[in-house]
């Protein structure tokens, strides 16, 4: 039985079909896997995703149209992964995995010979934020065992957003010691443009 008839019983409520269908395309669908990777996934879990997007696939193919069911699996596959990762990845989950997409391969087979290039994510990764917040409680340590206390007020006043006007009200200083404050804290913190 060839594929658009088989697709057609699939269509209409043939559970042995859809089978016949899922067990045929499962290379496809591994083989699209496997050029992705999620951090703290396995490779069946994209798999998974995989036969989602083949089982879509199944159930959508409109055999009237001139695509074949190969290429428009493909895309389903490819989709349903790709919308996977982006879950994973998204701020809700940042902290159980982070997805970055290999760049797919080209094959003989294809249709239209175009490769398609996936830009990698460039999203930081769970150990990367604990990094970066262990640098910031350092640099915030050093700086203030660097400044006085005014110092330290008036740059977080500055950093805040404030104007002059405002962090003289909010601090009892005028302009020109703010002003002088801030000069002082530049030279005292300019080491720490080389040290981070």
């Amino acid at each position: 039985m060839n594929d658009e008839k088989l697709i057609e019983l699939a269509q209409n409520g043939d559970g042995n079909a859809v089978n016949t269908l899922l067990i045929k395309y499962k290379s496809l669908a591994s083989k699209i896997a496997r050029s992705y990777f999620l951090t703290g996934g396995d490779i069946e879990d994209i798999i998974q995703e995989g036969m989602i997007g083949l089982y879509k696939a199944i159930m959508h193919f409109n055999t009237s149209k001139n695509a074949s069911f190969t290429t428009f699996a493909s895309i389903c596959i490819k989709n349903q992964i790709q919308s996977a990762i982006k879950v994973a990845s998204s701020d809700k989950n940042k902290a159980l995995s982070s997805a970055l997409p290999i760049a797919e391969q080209v094959d003989d087979d294809d249709e239209d010979g175009e490769v398609e290039i996936i830009i990698p994510s460039l999203l930081p990764s769970p150990d990367d934020k604990v990094i970066s917040k262990e640098h910031l409680k350092e640099i915030a340590t050093i700086i203030k065992k660097t400044l006085s206390d005014m110092e330290y007020k008036v740059l977080y006043l500055y950093l805040k957003g404030y104007n002059y006007d405002e962090i003289s009200k909010a601090s009892g200083l005028n302009k020109k010691s703010i002003d002088n404050a801030l000069t002082r804290i530049k030279s005292k913190l300019a080491f720490l443009k080389d040290e981070y």
